[in-house]
C-alpha cells in the first residue's frame, strides 16, 4: 500500500555550483510512503505526514546554503565548538564564494555537485530515521515550478527577520511579471531575468571592507570582491563574493523592497508609462508594486 502527498512543501534555498557560482532555488516536494496499515487502518495520518515531514525538510534544507561536500575545490572548516563554519568555494573559473556563518546556515550534501538526486538522497537518509515502523519505503520527488515566462535565481539574507530568513545566503527561483500601460512587457521581463540570473542581492549598509572580514585565507586579486556582514539573532553572518555577482540596493532585500526597486528602475527607464511589477519569492507568493 502507498500513501502520496503532492505539493508537501516548497524548499527555498541556495547552493554553490562549480560553474554558476551561487544559485537561488525553489523546489517543490512530493512524497510517497509505502508500508502496512497501522491500527487505524492507515499507513500514517495525513496530518502527521504533512507536519512531521515538512518540519524535517525545513530543518535540514529550507533556507540554508547547500554545499557539495565532495567537490574538489571546497574548504570546510568547523571552528571552535563547531558553532561557526568557514566555507571557501572556488568555481571552475576561479571565482571565490566564501561564507563565515553559524553551522545551522548550511547543509552539506554528499557528492561533487548539488542536484535533485543528491539532495533527495540526503533528505531520504534524514527522514528515514523518523518514520514509524510500519513504513518500509519513502520516495521523494523534487521538482521545479513550471514557469512559462522569464524568471531569475537570486540569493539574499534578511538580518531583521526573526526566523531562518536571516541566514545570509538562502534564495529563490522566481518569476517576474512587468506590465507597461496594462500590457505584459516580455522584453523587460527578459531584461530582469538576465540581470538577476544567479545574483546575490545585498543591502549597502551591510557592506564591510574585505580586509575586515573574519573568514580565513586570502581573496584572489584577479577581480574585485565585495564583503557583506551582519549580526542577527542566530549569530554573525558574513559573505565574500565577486562584485559582479551582486546587485547592491539601499534597502533591505525583502520581496516587497525588491518589487519597489524594480518598479522604480522601470519608471526611470520609461517615465511616461504606467508600470506594474509582480516580483515573486519562490512559488506562488510575492509582492506587487504599481502606479
Amino acid at each position: 500500500m502507498q500513501l502520496f502527498v503532492n505539493d508537501l512543501t516548497v524548499m527555498d534555498f541556495s547552493y554553490l555550483c562549480p560553474k554558476r557560482g551561487m544559485v537561488g532555488e525553489s523546489w517543490i516536494v512530493d512524497v510517497i510512503l509505502s508500508g502496512d496499515l497501522n491500527d487505524e487502518s492507515m499507513i500514517q495520518d495525513f496530518g502527521k505526514v504533512k507536519k512531521n515531514l515538512k518540519r524535517l525538510i525545513d530543518d535540514y534544507v529550507d533556507h540554508k546554503l547547500l554545499i557539495p561536500a565532495d567537490y574538489g575545490s571546497v574548504e570546510i572548516v568547523h571552528l571552535g565548538d563547531e558553532e561557526m563554519v568557514d566555507v571557501a568555494f572556488h568555481c571552475i573559473d576561479g571565482r571565490l564564494f566564501q561564507l563565515y556563518s553559524p553551522a545551522e546556515a548550511y547543509a552539506f550534501i554528499y557528492g561533487e555537485s548539488v542536484t535533485m538526486d543528491s539532495v533527495g538522497r540526503y533528505l531520504k537518509e534524514v527522514i528515514a530515521t523518523h518514520l514509524p515502523e510500519n513504513v518500509d519505503n519513502l520516495l521523494l520527488n523534487l521538482r521545479t515550478e513550471v514557469i512559462e515566462s522569464p524568471y531569475y535565481h537570486y540569493t539574499h539574507g534578511l538580518k531583521k527577520h526573526d526566523g531562518n530568513c536571516q541566514r545570509i545566503a538562502h534564495g529563490h527561483r522566481s518569476r517576474i511579471d512587468v506590465f507597461h500601460n496594462g500590457d505584459i512587457n516580455p522584453a523587460r521581463q527578459r531584461y530582469w531575468a538576465s540581470r538577476w540570473q544567479d545574483i546575490y542581492i545585498a543591502s549597502r549598509e551591510d557592506s564591510i571592507d574585505v580586509a575586515q572580514r573574519k573568514a580565513s585565507g586570502s581573496v584572489p586579486q584577479d577581480r574585485p570582491y565585495a564583503c557583506y556582514a551582519y549580526e542577527a539573532s542566530q549569530g554573525y553572518f558574513e559573505i565574500t563574493l565577486p562584485e559582479d555577482s551582486c546587485e547592491v540596493i539601499t534597502t533591505d532585500s525583502t520581496v516587497e523592497c525588491l518589487a519597489e526597486y524594480i518598479y522604480k528602475q522601470e519608471k526611470l527607464a520609461s517615465p511616461e508609462a504606467e508600470i506594474k511589477v509582480l516580483a515573486y519569492e519562490g512559488v506562488g507568493k510575492g509582492a506587487l508594486m504599481c502606479d
